[in-house]
Order: C-alpha cells, then structure tokens, then sequence
C-alpha cells in the first residue's frame, strides 16, 4: 500500500512539474560499489563493479543568470553481484552553479523508494519437507541520497544544450537486514548527458 501511494506521488509531481520551465530529460551509466559513504571513489573508476542505468527528469524551480534551484525524479536499476537488483525510484532538489554557458557544478540531497530484488536464490521449506523458491518480487526498502555532479554544455552558445556530465553519489538503503545490517551504504559513480524540452507554446 505504501509503494502504490508513492508511486502516485510520484506521478502527481510529475504531472505539476510539467508546468515548469527549463525542463530537461536524461539518461546515466553508472558504477556502483558498497563502501562507507564517500569512500573508495578510486575503485569506481579502475573497473566496473556493479553496473546500473539511470533516467531522469528535471526542472527548475528558480532561474538566475549564475545560479539555479532545481529538482529531478530519477528511475534506476543496478546490479549487485550475488546481493541484489536494485530499483530506486527517487527525487532529489539541489543548486547549481554556472561558472559559465558550458561549465557548471551542482549538489543535491534526495530521497525515495527502492525495491530490492534478491540476486541468488532464496529457498523456503514447504509443509511437504521440500524446498522452493521463496524470492518472490522482493523487499521495499526505503533510499536516501546525496550526489555532487559538473556539467558541461556540448553547444556553448546556444541558449538551450545538450549536457554531459559525471556524477559522484552517495546513497544509503534500509533496513537492509534488520538483524546485523540495518542500512547499506552505496558509492556511485554516473556518466551520462541531459537533453532539454522545448516549452510549450501559447
């Protein structure tokens, strides 16, 4: 019942944000590894660890010529080798800074939902003494994130470009197991590049 309410959510804010300027759609590859937060960045770069794909859509909240408010709504699979397959489903707001019309740097905290697939098989001993597969579609879990990004515009003069950008994330799962690991803690290392929407016209 919680996921369906947020998923409505979801939707709903979508919907809002449609009326938004500034709007934006992308897509990331992403490198991911279980690791105290913001620690071992070295090993996302040196080999793929748990590879993952992420969309999104944004928007801003408020525009200035150096400075900008905005929020996004991000969809994401990854692949945790003999743990799990993730999808998070989240929201994040941040600021960003233009240094210039190509170049500019953001920060921004988030939060959501997560359904946790189990990667192995899980295994639950029926009334007849048998075996069977329990895995079933997973477990929610709840996602708390917090990521660094720089941008950079690839058509410097135009008003509105395509970007490419790498992101530096940190997100924290829970309760991943109540007993002994009551939150898992991700670093993650995203490329990707961002396309804006035209605005509709009046």
């Amino acid at each position: 019942m919680k996921k369906n309410s947020l998923v409505i959510l979801f939707i709903f804010l979508i919907l809002f944000s449609s009326a938004q300027k500034n709007r934006q759609i992308s897509i990331a590859f992403l490198n991911t590894g279980s690791a105290y937060p913001f620690s071992q960045f070295a090993k996302l770069l040196s080999g793929i660890e748990h590879p993952g794909i992420e969309i999104g859509y944004g928007f801003n909240w408020k525009t200035k010529s150096k400075h900008d408010w905005y929020q996004e709504f991000k969809l994401c699979y990854f692949y945790h080798r003999f743990v799990q397959h993730g999808i998070p489903l989240y929201t994040d707001i941040g600021y960003r800074y233009k240094f210039s019309n190509a170049l500019s740097a953001q920060v921004a905290l988030g939060a959501g939902y997560m359904q946790s697939i189990p990667a192995t098989a899980k295994l639950k001993l029926s009334d007849n003494g048998e075996y069977k597969n329990d895995k079933g579609i997973g477990r929610s879990q709840a996602l708390a994130a917090a990521n660094f990004s720089i941008g950079y515009a690839i058509h410097r003069s135009a008003k509105k470009s395509a970007k490419v950008f790498i992101t530096y994330q940190q997100f924290l799962q829970t309760p991943f197991v109540k007993a002994y690991v009551p939150i898992l803690p991700y670093n993650s290392l995203l490329i990707g590049c961002s396309i804006p929407l035209q605005s509709h016209k009046k």
